[in-house]
């Protein structure tokens, strides 16, 4: 081109196309024979596709709890490997008898590979279905091979959620049992503790400090009986002075021995006694049960007074053998000398005091007795505390082991019911929706998009090769090129003659 800077319109460029028409379609007829005869000669690909739905648990969630948490996507991905592995795969192969004509050429590992490229798996939606795809040469091979694929999937799903339902429950059921058996030892610890310190526990405070104070209040009665029983003593053996100051010799006075007891006339008071505590027994027994401390005490009461009292009567009835078999005591004799015996009063007396010095010794027997209970009793509520601290430290773990034993038997048992709702198939499935069907086209190649993209391209070039001969060409076409070229001014055109037809 002479002059570049010249200005073109539509008629200058329909010129240039149709002075330079064969440069133009010369490219794109051989373009589009070459992309005609790869498109027609080329491998066919085909492809299958499947849609596979993933169905929701059956069982409401509220009822039994799933083990599988993780989402869709993880689980596609680890099941997608799975499922491309090279042993899967290999069977795949085998079972199909695929890339037959490839295995004469590669390796087992290259068709392999060859395999894992033409498997496409996507997600779709909101993670609530997804698609496998493959493609190959056979078509009808390409459905059996979706088809196959799209079941190691649903199977690979079943398993792989089976599997960890099932792993779930017997961890549980391992880490239950460990600590049942920790449970158990602990428990134990705790029962020897209780059997080695009974008495002195902390829930057994309040027990104690009631049975302390009731015997604290039978003390004081005891030790209120025994000083009126000595005090009437006393006032008996002033009595029994006083007669025999009245009617025996000086030198009997003088010579005197300590009066020998006799069996008490009058009824005796632990008899009494013996009735009240009954009475005060059938009236606890109808407000509580046998258990209650307040009975508890009142039928050992009951006991002691009973033996006390069968040993009274033992007592007793030697007392009598004595008189009536044995000969004369001193005190008898002295009587007897004195002229004591006759005197009604002083045997009266003589018997009281002996009722009154066993009253005595059994007084005392008695409130020794009750000191030692009430020592008993006083050790166990000062130990309290420091059993208390002691219970608190091994019960503290046993509590800790226990909550967390009731916290893996729940789990245990939502594991055991998702291990069920898995291997009865209520749980997340996969559902194939659209199965793989027989392609009726191939996919590959596309001769639409070949024959566009030759055609372009063809076009493309043969204008860019029209466009460089133009700007190669320095030949003159018009008034202007010669007056740039030359420098001078054209006068006139002489237009080009054309014969007309006759």
């Amino acid at each position: 081109m002479i002059n570049p800077n010249k200005p073109f319109n539509i008629h200058d460029y329909i010129e240039i196309v149709l002075r330079r028409i064969w440069y133009i379609l010369i490219p794109v007829i051989v373009v589009m024979i070459g992309a005609i005869l790869y498109a027609y000669t080329s491998p066919k690909l085909y492809r299958a596709t499947t849609l596979i739905l993933i169905t929701p648990q059956k069982v409401p969630e509220a009822f039994v709890r799933p083990t599988v948490t993780s989402s869709i996507g993880e689980r596609l991905q680890s099941i997608g490997q799975e499922i491309m592995s090279r042993t899967r795969l290999e069977q795949v192969i085998s079972e199909l008898k695929l890339y037959q004509e490839e295995a004469r050429s590669s390796t087992l590992e290259g068709i392999v590979e060859l395999m894992r490229e033409n498997i496409q798996v996507e997600i779709k939606g909101r993670e609530g279905y997804f698609t496998i795809s493959y493609q190959g040469k056979d078509p009808r091979v390409v459905a059996t091979v979706t088809n196959k694929l799209a079941s190691l999937f649903i199977e690979e799903n079943l398993r792989f959620r089976e599997a960890q339902a099932q792993g779930t429950s017997e961890f549980l059921t391992i880490e239950l049992n460990a600590t049942k058996a920790k449970l158990e030892e602990q428990e134990k610890r705790v029962t020897k503790f209780k059997k080695q310190f009974m008495g002195e526990l902390p829930e057994q405070r309040d027990a104690n400090l009631r049975v302390l104070e009731q015997f604290q209040l039978q003390y004081q009665r005891t030790a209120d009986n025994l000083r009126a029983v000595q005090d009437r003593r006393l006032i008996i053996q002033k009595q029994l002075s006083d007669i025999e100051l009245m009617v025996a010799p000086e030198t009997s006075r003088r010579n005197d021995y300590p009066p020998l007891p006799s069996v008490p006339i009058a009824r005796d008071p632990q008899i009494v006694q013996l009735e009240q505590l009954k009475n005060q027994l059938k009236d606890l027994q109808s407000k509580y049960t046998d258990k209650h401390p307040d009975i508890l005490i009142v039928k050992k009461k009951i006991a002691d007074l009973e033996v006390m009292i069968e040993k009274e009567s033992e007592e007793r009835k030697e007392f009598s053998i004595i008189e009536s078999g044995l000969p004369p005591t001193r005190r008898e004799t002295r009587r007897e000398r004195s002229g004591l015996s006759n005197l009604p009063r002083y045997t009266e007396l003589e018997s009281q005091l002996m009722a009154a010095e066993m009253e005595i010794r059994r007084s005392k027997e008695e409130e020794a007795k009750v000191k030692s209970q009430i020592s008993e009793y006083r050790e166990r509520i000062e130990n309290t505390p420091m059993r208390e601290l002691a219970m608190a430290q091994v019960t503290r773990d046993y509590e800790n082991t226990k909550e967390f034993y009731q916290s893996l038997l729940k789990k245990r048992e939502e594991a055991l019911q998702a291990e069920n709702l898995e291997r009865r198939q209520k749980g997340e499935q996969f559902k194939v929706v659209d199965p793989a069907k027989v392609p009726e086209k191939p996919f590959k190649p596309d001769i639409r998009k070949i024959l566009l993209f030759g055609f372009l391209l063809g076009s493309g070039f043969g204008f860019g090769l029209a466009f460089m001969r133009e700007q190669m060409d320095r030949s003159f076409r018009d008034a202007e090129d010669l007056e740039a070229t030359l420098g001078f001014k054209v006068i006139a055109n002489i237009p080009k003659v054309q014969k007309e037809a006759a």
